[in-house]
């Protein structure tokens, strides 16, 4: 995808007008039907800093217990500043750690919750890459849990530095806020604004503070996470949810010290693009669908297409609307896949084929057709059955007819 444009408001023109950024990658995304809405440098790799963080607590959620007991290792208490601060021995709830580590962005927290989730930061980086390979985040790397700028050679003897792009990003955060089995549990860690807690020998009591400046200062926002490293500048990743829309919002390189602000100068004119250019259109057409003929099925009806079935869109409890952001202009692709003909058996229920709807290649969704009826396979056994029951009724018709 190229460079996404808006259209002037009060204008008449179709000539379209680029967003003014400060990011050098910045996304927004269809939280819904993960379709890109805006693009700048989407695809370039860069350093992600701490919104790697938003991988590590979702990674957490999936394969840990909130309750699970954590003791900080030597490595973990020698992480720098942004830290805790835990001292090697110490215990901690993983509940405890997962809120320090999104709200106030700890360092040691990180690599705690990945020594203890993954065994060690090296085999929590595996399950990293493993998830984001899943997601179809082709062009991320992930070597620390907490997004400190680092470097590695694979296997292959192929130099990674720890980096993502702006597509990947939001693509992660897509399914941390709408796709994960533990969305609920993310969305209540990155949605609270104060949390206290203790070691879990309450020696030791911290408070964290949520560093999301967009969460309580603008509406609808939902979840964020901030990051910096000297590397990667500032970056932000973070979605909102308005009039029953999702937009996801993605921002790296977005400048280096002083111009801290600028993330959210940013997130607040994409956020913006999105509510003001597109609306939410139901583009789910209910067509009435022809019946299918069926070969070799078993049919005494007079009718050249006698024997055939009835289609429909879905099974009961199945919806079919199909609510998609649109820009004005753009059209959705409906494909119909139907056979001309079936060949028996056909059983009730049965997919016979399919509509796709899609959009600039991008499929939203799939809806298989199903077979309404049944249609028995013609057999030479079933034919000779007929025809003998045919010859047992006639005599008693005759018979009846001329009384």
């Amino acid at each position: 995808m190229g460079e996404a444009w808006a259209v002037e408001e009060g204008s008449d023109s179709k000539e379209p007008q680029a967003l003014t950024l400060y990011a050098q990658s910045a996304v927004l995304m269809d939280g819904d039907s993960g379709r890109i809405l805006y693009g700048k440098g989407q695809e370039i790799v860069r350093p992600m800093a701490s919104t790697t963080k938003i991988m590590t607590c979702i990674l957490a959620l999936e394969l840990g217990s909130l309750d699970d007991k954590v003791t900080a290792s030597a490595e973990a208490a020698s992480q720098p500043k942004v830290h805790l601060g835990v001292r090697k021995g110490e215990e901690y709830r993983l509940k405890d750690l997962l809120y320090a580590l999104m709200l106030e962005s700890y360092n040691d927290a990180a690599v705690m919750i990945a020594e203890s989730v993954g065994g060690s930061v090296e085999g929590f980086a595996g399950l990293m890459n493993e998830k984001a390979e899943e997601l179809g985040c082709t062009d991320t790397y992930f070597i620390t849990p907490n997004g400190l700028d680092g470097v590695k050679t694979d296997e292959n003897g192929e130099e990674h530095i720890h980096s993502t792009t702006a597509a990947d990003l939001a693509r992660i955060m897509r399914y941390c806020v709408s796709q994960s089995p533990k969305r609920k549990e993310f969305l209540e860690i990155t949605g609270t604004q104060n949390y206290s807690f203790t070691d879990t020998e309450k020696k030791r009591s911290f408070q964290c503070t949520n560093h999301n400046a967009l969460l309580h200062s603008m509406e609808g926002v939902i979840s964020g996470k901030t990051g910096f490293t000297g590397g990667a500048g500032y970056s932000y990743v973070g979605a909102l949810r308005s009039e029953g829309r999702t937009y996801i919002i993605s921002l790296l390189g977005c400048g280096w010290p002083p111009h801290k602000t600028y993330k959210w100068s940013d997130a607040r004119q994409l956020y913006r693009y999105g509510m003001e250019h597109y609306r939410l259109v139901d583009v789910f057409e209910p067509k009435i669908l022809s019946p299918v003929p069926v070969r070799g099925g078993i049919c005494w009806e007079e009718g050249e297409h006698a024997s055939q079935v009835e289609l429909s869109w879905g099974k009961d409890g199945e919806e079919t609307g199909l609510p998609v952001l649109l820009r004005e202009g753009e059209q959705v692709e409906v494909t119909e896949r139907i056979p001309s003909f079936l060949n028996a058996p056909v059983e009730a229920g049965q997919q016979v084929g399919s509509v796709t709807y899609s959009l600039d290649g991008l499929v939203l969704k799939t809806y298989p057709l199903y077979a309404k009826g049944a249609v028995e396979q013609m057999t030479w056994r079933k034919a000779g059955v007929h025809i003998l029951e045919c010859f047992l009724i006639m005599p008693n018709y005759l018979s009846f007819s001329y009384k």
